[in-house]
């Protein structure tokens, strides 16, 4: 075995023979370079995890051209003090390598929105994993997991920290993936661990009043089908945005007038019975009559422009609706609007008509309220009757609004109140 000083002259003066031969390092023990037949020299080190008796291993440092002697010296020097202290290079190069293909963040994003998103955020998953894909993706997509930094994440944030509902969204949608990292055993800790959180946007109250919903109804239906009666839909239930477009007809019973929503697909993760009253009966009825001329499917999608993937582009549809309603009105349209104030506004339409108020919770499936702590475990009942007789109440208040009958002195429902 022979050994002398590895540098760049001694391996290039080494001579091919028809077996590899080797030059061991008079000064590092373990550090030698490889010639191969064919010439080739690679810079190697040599150890035991352990004893003489103990089984030895080589790790290869690189190939000599592209690693230079002396830096192959180093890297042998950091290799001799990683086995002095119990740790195996070839096991810590091994898993170096799973960080680098498995944990990239790429590869991560896609495994955190397939086993996690799609199951446990069913009802936003698309649009969560779009603002990854989007805003952090791009930051991290030569990192790994553990090479993550709070630097990183404060950079992912800062171009959205003048809008802080989604500075507050983005934060916590990162909190969740690095935690779900740290469950699955892929990090000891996550980076945002004792990162403050962007302050939450302040609550909206805006809602729309009775001149500006018949507006949105009216120039609704110069979008036509898909986000037409969607939004109409909206409008009459009250219900969730996601909720209403991924809608599948196999919910809907129309002999009983009832959309029962799963938990799966609710926000919430909590089911509801949703009773479809007076308008939104209507609005299905032409939907189903669009898709196949008479009786309500019994599968696909009710909203849906490929008959495979529910509706989406909801910012386009949005933004076609505001040039509509202004157009229609010869203004500059409404201000501040988005179409989750349809569901604040019916519950404000709900308490002006004289709904219970824990009704109108019902109806918008709430948790919280009248239906949160000890009140929430213990009041079982389910409104049935009374959310029904809400919904058509409200089906009626927007027909006398469309109608253009006066409204000023409001028709309250009759027994709702305790």
């Amino acid at each position: 075995m022979a050994t002398g000083n590895v540098t760049k002259t001694s391996v290039n003066g080494l001579v091919p023979t028809e077996r590899d031969q080797f030059l061991w390092d008079a000064k590092v023990p373990g550090f030698g370079v490889k010639v191969t037949p064919k010439g080739t020299r690679v810079y190697l080190y040599q150890y035991r995890m352990g004893g003489r008796g103990t089984k030895v291993k080589r790790y290869t440092i690189g190939r000599h051209g592209v690693v230079t002697a002396e830096n192959a010296r180093k890297e042998a020097k950091r290799l001799a003090m990683m086995v002095a202290q119990g740790i195996d290079p070839r096991a810590e190069k091994i898993e170096r390598s799973r960080e680098e293909v498995e944990l990239a963040f790429p590869t991560y994003l896609d495994a955190f929105a397939k086993e996690c998103l799609a199951v446990e955020w069913k009802a936003s998953a698309d649009e969560v994993e779009a603002m990854l894909r989007t805003y952090a993706l791009p930051h991290l997509r030569t990192k790994s997991l553990p090479a993550i930094t709070r630097g990183d994440i404060s950079a992912i944030i800062r171009p959205v920290r003048s809008k802080p509902a989604s500075a507050s969204k983005l934060f916590a949608v990162l909190r969740r993936l690095f935690r779900w990292a740290v469950s699955e055993g892929d990090l000891s800790a996550s980076p945002m661990d004792l990162m403050e959180a962007p302050q939450p946007p302040k609550a909206r109250d805006r809602w729309l009043n009775d001149e500006d919903l018949v507006r949105v109804w009216d120039a609704s239906h110069s979008l036509g089908y898909p986000f037409g009666p969607m939004i109409r839909l909206l409008i009459l239930t009250g219900a969730r945005r996601n909720e209403v477009a991924e809608l599948p007809w196999k919910e809907l019973d129309r002999a009983a007038s009832l959309w029962s929503l799963p938990a799966s697909r609710a926000k919430n993760r909590e089911a509801s019975d949703i009773p479809i009253a007076g308008l939104a009966l209507s609005e299905l009825d032409n939907v189903a009559e669009r898709s196949t001329g008479s009786d309500w499917p019994k599968s696909g999608l009710v909203f849906t422009t490929t008959g495979r993937t529910p509706v989406s582009g909801f910012s386009r549809a949005k933004q076609r609706l505001d040039k509509l309603i202004a157009e229609q009105g010869g203004d500059d349209g409404i201000d501040d609007w988005n179409l989750h104030d349809l569901r604040r506004t019916l519950a404000t339409g709900m308490q002006r008509l004289g709904v219970r108020f824990e009704v109108t919770e019902a109806i918008l499936n709430h948790k919280s309220g009248s239906r949160a702590g000890v009140a929430g475990i213990y009041q079982r009942h389910h409104w049935g009757p009374e959310k029904s007789a809400a919904l058509q109440a409200w089906s009626d208040h927007i027909e006398r609004l469309l109608s253009g009958a006066n409204v000023t002195n409001v028709v309250q429902l009759d027994g709702v109140r305790a």
